[in-house]
């Protein structure tokens, strides 16, 4: 596996709504403090630090914001501006939506739409006019029918204000609306949910975030959604897809922990517009589920065996 970080190039596509034009190339930020990184720098005695260190730390992957991180301006701000200090771009994931991962090992999100909505408004203004790569709230569309009617429609407003707000306040921030996995619903289905949440305005959407399918599983779905796109809304949009652990495929259904899985690509953009447009390690390679360990928790073990495929 190269062990180099990809050159990051983005590439405005004249048929997305507020891509910029004239983008300098850069760098996809490697995050000093990342869950394996700081495993690393507390266990550097370990038999498996050189490995977790070489394989996992020193490789560009999202920092996902929430409930957890405190004030958003701040956390969002002094995140961005630590990349942009080095001219490097990061790749964030905001992850506070009500009703979040529907009760389940994820759940939490903010305590209303009305408290999202702020809460996103800081997160778009603290990366202001700076560049950043992101992941706009995993597993919300997919989970939509857990929701009642008003629910559904509530989170589909919030999910279009955040676009907006991107749109407006970080013009320079490439927005993907998570679209779920090629197992998790029809393509027509989320190209529907995809046009109802704002993605007109948004770069494009994102595909196998925190999952195992191929990246052929997923370029065909992404392709599939894009035709339905084109079909009910006239437009595609650009796609990119979590490689964090989909090395080995998946392990049927199983989607919390599963043993054998591998990590894959490492981030890459690539270039000439075609898709999809980025292959980024998302979910953060080592961190658990929720089945093996408390849900985000870095667990070495897991880390290694993702490493080795084991």
């Amino acid at each position: 596996m190269c062990k180099k970080l990809a050159v990051l190039l983005l590439l405005a596509l004249p048929a997305v709504a507020g891509a910029v034009d004239k983008l300098a190339p850069t760098a996809l930020y490697i995050d000093p403090q990342s869950t394996a990184a700081i495993w690393v720098q507390q266990h550097a005695d370990d038999p498996r630090a050189n490995l977790i260190r070489s394989n996992l730390a020193e490789q560009a992957q999202a920092k996902w914001f929430g409930n957890w991180s405190g004030e958003i301006g701040k956390a969002v701000g002094d995140y961005v501006s630590a990349a942009a200090s080095i001219n490097q771009t990061p790749v964030l994931v905001a992850y506070n939506i009500p009703g979040r991962d529907c009760g389940q090992y994820s759940a939490g999100g903010a305590n209303s739409i009305a408290g999202y909505k702020q809460w996103i408004a800081g997160f778009a203004a603290a990366v202001g006019q700076r560049k950043a790569v992101v992941i706009l709230e995993p597993d919300a569309l997919g989970q939509l029918s857990c929701l009642s009617a008003a629910g559904q429609q509530g989170r589909l407003d919030a999910l279009r204000y955040a676009v907006e707000q991107f749109h407006q306040a970080a013009p320079q921030a490439y927005v993907y609306l998570d679209a779920g996995n090629s197992a998790w619903m029809p393509a027509d289905v989320a190209a529907s949910r995809l046009a109802q949440a704002g993605i007109a305005d948004a770069r494009g959407f994102a595909l196998n975030v925190s999952n195992y399918k191929t990246d052929q599983s997923s370029k065909a779905y992404g392709d599939a959604v894009n035709a339905a796109l084109q079909k009910q809304q006239g437009y595609r949009r650009a796609y990119v897809v979590d490689t964090s652990r989909n090395g080995n495929g998946p392990l049927g259904a199983v989607w919390c922990d599963p043993p054998g899985r591998k990590i894959g690509v490492p981030s890459v953009v690539h270039l000439g517009g075609g898709q999809p447009e980025m292959q980024l390690w998302i979910k953060a390679p080592g961190n658990a589920d929720g089945c093996r360990g408390k849900a985000g928790i870095f667990m070495p073990e897991l880390a290694e065996q993702l490493i080795e495929g084991k």
